[in-house]
């Protein structure tokens, strides 16, 4: 591989993020591998052109299945071995929560691989847990509730107890109890033999998380018990002689935990809470240590938000390690472990192609030849001065000047004594004096913080044809990092600095934060466009939350989504779904196509019966609108 393709690797951090699922080919071009290290791999830049040619356009959401099975297959490892390494006598169950993906495909992948490690599901609301209810799971995997529960929740619950399978409710509320407990005996009254729910407590741990998320924990958490609250339920379940019911403890401290020894600190905590339970004489089976584990987003290996400061063998070994050591303390059993590491094992299988349709300049540029001469004011011909005699001693002080020349250029302006041509010049001879000093800052060995932001700056803006708010919520809300790099040329140099504009009619819709090992970048290397050839890019690691969490903002819907399968043969698109339409996306609003129809060929109809449209024209307009009800809502090549 050359030395470019090498530097290439290295400027993106794709082998700090990557973990091992992608890389770059010979002809520097992204692929995927369908395993961590594999010599198999599919090259997205063909991808691309063979659904192109479809007709399925960017943007396109990728989904590499594999990617999902080889992440449930590293986490089931990670714990296979500290389970026999610290000689652990309980199982370790994981539970995917459906509120990280609750996409069919996405859950039934899952389900594929993990049912053959009893891995089950985990459902926070009633149309979540309605969907679970109709998914095949093992017999000894479990489907654990959490979230607000109300009586017609609960009874769903049942309803999944009694078809088979092994159904968690985990009480946050005393009323949930109370809905529990008697269903219980409405249905042990029709039928003695019936399977019921396990009951499970979650409790809210003075232990708190790191990173974005750590106020999910603490005492000032929405959701858990107390310790009384906690007392409460184990009191109540005594007297209705069902304390046998009580089958599993519960706690989260936050999604996406940066840092191990945060996490250590609530294991520990919680496992005491179970001993001290299974001390009273509750059959306590399940500890479920939720969710949170990390995806290193920048590569880092950081307690950064966008990092973690520990791999998936590392978390493993302190769960194990902990909850063992303080249950052999408290001469109790080994608990069950359960998991709900839903974002580490999604995140990495989607990732969202998009082309650059466009750039926006944000420097002025001199569109005609310029020629400065002594009509010229003052300001101007300064400006030019400073333009030619900068250099690598001087650029500091020049670009100073520059500033106060500016100023001094749009005051003189507003005051109506310069011309607007006047202006023009002044404006391109000041960037061109912004564009030298940046050049020069740039070759020194340390770069002030003034140079850094001229050089977000004069950046470029690639307007990128996809929705910020529609497939990466979180970082327009949250400012979540995500890996983003070109499809291909990356057996080129990139030689351009630029931030991300989407298509949105928002200035938020931006991104304008990039991943870097050592800090967070303001721009992107990215290479200059070509008119003849489109330029794609990925943005990878938006499997979880971001479809979820995506909105409609501007109606944008969702993308294309393509499935693909690496195999010895290359790579197979196993399934095509298109986007949504204009009609799909104004449905979601209440608009009626058939409405929209009929009032836009009254607006029609009246301008032909006015005079000021011929027949023939009048039903050119009408049948060309409503053929793009089925538009896509994204922008398309040639208007198709």
């Amino acid at each position: 591989m050359s030395a470019i393709i090498d530097q290439t690797v290295e400027t993106y951090g794709i082998e700090n993020w990557g973990a091992g699922y992608f890389g770059v080919n010979r002809k520097g071009n992204l692929v995927v591998r369908p395993t961590d290290n594999d010599s198999l791999s599919a090259d997205v830049r063909e991808i691309i052109e063979d659904l192109r040619k479809r007709g399925i356009n960017p943007p396109i959401l990728l989904r590499f299945p594999q990617l999902l099975v080889g992440q449930i297959r590293k986490l089931q490892t990670a714990f296979r071995k500290s389970i026999k390494e610290f000689d652990y006598d309980g199982r370790h169950l994981c539970v995917f929560p459906m509120k990280v993906n609750q996409n069919r495909a996405v859950v039934e992948e899952y389900l594929r691989e993990a049912s053959r490690y009893d891995f089950g599901l985990e459902a926070g609301s009633k149309a979540e847990l309605y969907a679970a209810l109709s998914m095949e799971q093992t017999g000894e995997s479990l489907l654990v509730i959490n979230g607000f529960k109300d009586r017609d929740f609960v009874r769903l619950a049942f309803t999944g107890a009694r078809a088979g399978k092994n159904v968690v409710i985990v009480v946050e509320k005393l009323s949930e109890l109370d809905h529990t407990l008697n269903f219980t005996d409405e249905v042990l009254k029709e039928n003695p033999k019936a399977k019921l729910p396990m009951i499970g407590v979650r409790v809210k741990l003075y232990s708190k998380g790191s990173g974005r998320w750590e106020k999910s924990g603490g005492e000032a958490a929405k959701f858990g018990l107390t310790t009384t609250e906690i007392l409460e339920v184990i009191r109540r379940l005594a007297v209705a002689g069902r304390t046998e019911m009580l089958k599993l403890l519960h706690f989260h401290i936050g999604s996406q935990l940066t840092d191990i020894k945060r996490i250590k600190n609530a294991m520990k905590e919680a496992a005491r809470t179970y001993a001290k339970i299974r001390q009273m004489n509750i059959p306590i089976q399940y500890l479920d240590v939720g969710g949170g584990m990390a995806v290193d987003y920048d590569g880092s290996r950081t307690s950064f938000e966008s990092s973690a400061n520990y791999n998936a063998r590392e978390f493993a070994n302190d769960v194990i390690y902990v909850i063992k050591t303080v249950c052999d303390d408290e001469n109790v059993p080994h608990p069950d472990i359960i998991q709900e590491s839903g974002r580490y094992l999604s995140a990495y299988h989607a990732i969202l192609i998009t082309n650059v349709q466009d750039e926006i300049e944000t420097v002025v540029e001199d569109i005609t030849p310029m020629k400065v001469d002594e009509d010229d004011p003052q300001v101007v011909k300064e400006l030019y001065d400073l333009r030619e005699s900068i250099n690598g001693k001087n650029y500091r002080e020049y670009y100073h000047d520059a500033l106060e020349h500016r100023e001094e250029l749009f005051q003189m302006f507003n005051l109506g004594l310069i011309s607007l041509e006047d202006r023009g010049k002044g404006e391109v001879l000041f960037w061109d004096v912004c564009e030298r000093a940046d050049g020069y800052a740039q070759q020194k060995k340390y770069v002030s913080e003034e140079f850094d932001e001229l050089r977000k700056l004069l950046s470029t803006k690639y307007l990128a044809n996809f929705s910020v708010f529609r497939s990466m919520p979180d970082n327009w809300a949250l400012e979540q990092l995500f890996p983003i790099i070109p499809v291909h040329r990356l057996n080129k140099k990139p030689n351009e600095f630029a931030t991300l504009c989407d298509i949105t009619c928002d200035s938020d819709g931006i991104v304008e934060k990039f991943v870097d090992l050592h800090d967070v970048k303001p721009v992107l290397e990215l290479h200059k466009l070509e008119s003849d050839e489109p330029y794609y890019l990925a943005m990878l690691l938006v499997g979880a939350y971001q479809e979820v969490m995506g909105n409609n903002h501007n109606l944008f819907g969702v993308p294309h989504e393509a499935h693909v399968h690496v195999g010895d043969d290359g790579y197979i698109i196993k399934k095509v779904i298109h986007g949504a339409t204009l009609g799909d996306t104004l449905a979601g609003v209440r608009f009626d196509r058939t409405q929209m129809h009929e009032q836009f060929r009254k607006i029609v109809q009246r301008r032909i019966k006015d005079g000021e449209l011929s027949e023939k024209e009048g039903h050119e307009l009408i049948e060309y609108y409503e053929s793009e009800i089925n538009a896509y809502t994204y922008l398309t090549p040639n208007g198709h």
